[in-house]
């Protein structure tokens, strides 16, 4: 993992992204070179061009779920979804040519540009990756434990795709009473010390994947021993949290939260994040203004009045506000006063709002929310006040999820699907914990570029 900006990224996705983005840059010049205009144009000017089709391609590579771990696509899925994208960067970058100079010779090029790049990029995909991705960011990880933790480790490195990441074995403690949980081949020799046995396997981390650590349970001075020789050592938390961008409750402990990095919310982030709050909302608000003006229409005409619901949320710092949304159910939907999760195939969803939800245009009047300052663009959906009083009762550290200001999208939004229970609101706010813990104006970037892919294929909706 490569820590920017105080989010972690794959070491597999950053070596791909800078790959691909090197292949999408020198697709431009091969492209010109060998289609008859290297006599017309010198290399300076085909810089700029080969800079914005090398963005503009990562973007929408992005967009489509391309440098995603948690997916592992097939060869006809990669496939498919990179032609998608390269139609979607050639359009755009068609657009973006012919305001350059010379544009259209790239643009007469573009063709063997987006050939060049698919092939590129499948060939980097299904031959290169693996390889250089184990030879340049090896990691080597030894367990400590070998009980239920222990295995969530396993089932974590074996879910998170990431092939520089290998689990050399696990470690048993003679004082943990433990029942082990792991193959026990997994399990490496008894007698050496934690360091001993770190050293004899090059192990680059340590996990300490532990639930009870009191009591002399831990060898501390063998833990400090690696340590202090470069092999760094990690508790099950962190380690959940930097793999899988999401802080696991089963292990949580509040000490955690209180004496560790993050959930830094000075002035300057507030000010950046409303800043861009304002700006985003006033321009998606004129550019949404016929749809939004259609969508109302054809509520009206489907169903009747109102065609904008309102319903209370739990805000930041327990405040409750209104929030808005384009009626999607039929009008009292709720018509026996208990409030009800909404199901996959719910009767009450309307025709008009099936469309709306698997578009996510009826969160479209949620931009007024923005503007007034009782939402921002990213952060924890926010939910009913009586679903967070039974939630925060029933879930550890619920709370911690208003400490900033509930959003449109957020990061549990594009990584998991719609929450309909407790156990939904347990995964979800595994994920808000993370965001609330790390948020910054790039994981805000990120997640609205994964928020258009989840928009696009209609994840989620119900």
């Amino acid at each position: 993992m490569v820590n920017l900006f105080r989010h972690n990224i794959p070491a597999a996705t950053l070596l791909q992204l800078l790959i691909e983005a090197g292949l999408f840059f020198c697709a431009v010049f091969i492209a010109v070179k060998l289609h008859r205009h290297a006599a017309t144009l010198t290399e300076p000017a085909v810089l700029a061009p080969a800079v914005v089709f090398a963005v503009l391609m990562v973007c929408v590579n992005g967009v489509f779920g391309l440098y995603r771990r948690d997916q592992q696509l097939d060869f006809v899925n990669f496939v498919a979804r990179s032609i998608v994208a390269l139609f979607v960067g050639f359009v755009v970058a068609y657009v973006v040519f012919g305001a350059l100079p010379y544009g259209s010779i790239f643009q007469d090029v573009l063709w063997f540009t987006a050939l060049y790049a698919l092939a590129g990029m499948v060939l980097v995909h299904e031959v290169l990756l693996l390889p250089l991705t184990r030879a340049v960011f090896p990691h080597r990880i030894l367990v400590v434990g070998t009980g239920a933790e222990a295995r969530a480790v396993e089932q974590c490195l074996a879910d998170a795709n990431q092939p520089n990441l290998k689990l050399m074995g696990f470690y048993a403690l003679e004082q943990s009473a433990a029942a082990a949980a792991v193959a026990p081949h997994r399990i490496v020799a008894r007698g050496w010390a934690i360091d001993e046995t770190a050293w004899k396997l090059g192990v680059n981390e340590v996990v300490v994947a532990v639930r009870e650590q009191r009591g002399g349970v831990l060898p501390l001075e063998q833990l400090l021993s690696c340590r202090v020789s470069g092999v760094r050592v990690t508790d099950i938390g962190s380690f959940f949290e930097r793999v899988r961008g999401e802080v696991p409750i089963e292990s949580l402990k509040a000490s955690w939260l209180i004496y560790g990095d993050g959930f830094r919310q000075g002035w300057s982030r507030g000010l950046v994040k409303r800043t861009f709050d304002l700006a985003a909302a006033l321009f998606l608000l004129v550019l949404a203004a016929p749809i939004m003006g259609l969508a109302a229409l054809a509520i009206a005409l489907e169903s009747g009045f109102p065609v904008i619901y309102r319903q209370e949320r739990m805000g930041a710092r327990g405040r409750r506000f209104m929030l808005l949304k384009f009626r999607s159910m039929v009008r009292d939907a709720e018509s026996n006063g208990e409030a009800q999760w909404a199901a996959v195939g719910d009767a009450r969803v309307t025709r008009v709002g099936r469309v709306l939800r698997r578009t996510r245009m009826d969160e479209l009047p949620q931009l007024l929310n923005v503007l007034k300052g009782e939402m921002s663009f990213v952060g924890p959906r926010p939910e009913r006040p009586c679903f967070v009083e039974k939630l925060t009762e029933k879930i550890p550290f619920y709370a911690v999820r208003h400490s900033v200001k509930p959003g449109i999208t957020g990061w549990a939004q594009v990584r998991c699907s719609y929450g309909a229970s407790v156990e939904d609101a347990v995964r979800k706010l595994q994920f808000d914990l993370y965001y609330v813990k790390n948020h910054t104006f790039v994981l805000d970037l990120l997640i609205l570029f994964e928020t258009v892919r989840v928009v696009l294929s209609g994840e989620g909706a119900r």
